[in-house]
């Protein structure tokens, strides 16, 4: 199943992870390093790609390296257990979405990114 938000624009959805973390007193840099830590890609090819037209189920597809630690996000996210979720792909979406919201709640860096 596909789902419309893998469609959406790579460059649209980040925007929106940084509103929410800049509203709630975070910075670019944390939510870059939140993204590094999940999908491998360096701060560098982040921005290069928030120029291209990349969709947001591509940005995963072509992720260097999916965190292994990713399965450690536990919790809720709209409603729905991360557990829970099976479709891979809205899995690694919605562990985003979860560490964006542990920063934007304030949580120490280390333990967003289960060091």
């Amino acid at each position: 199943m596909s789902h419309k938000v893998f469609q959406m624009p790579f460059s649209q959805i980040y925007s929106l992870l940084l509103q929410k973390a800049l509203k709630k007193g975070r910075n670019q840099e944390e939510v870059d390093t939140v993204i590094q830590w999940l999908t491998g890609y360096h701060q560098e090819q982040i921005h290069a790609m928030l120029e291209t037209s990349i969709d947001y189920e591509h940005f995963f597809l072509q992720a260097p390296c999916l965190n292994e630690k990713r399965f450690l996000i536990k919790g809720s996210i709209c409603g729905v257990k991360l557990e829970t979720i099976e479709d891979p792909m809205m899995q690694n979406i919605r562990y985003l979405d979860k560490l964006i919201d542990e920063l934007a709640k304030g949580k120490n860096l280390d333990k967003i990114l289960r060091k």
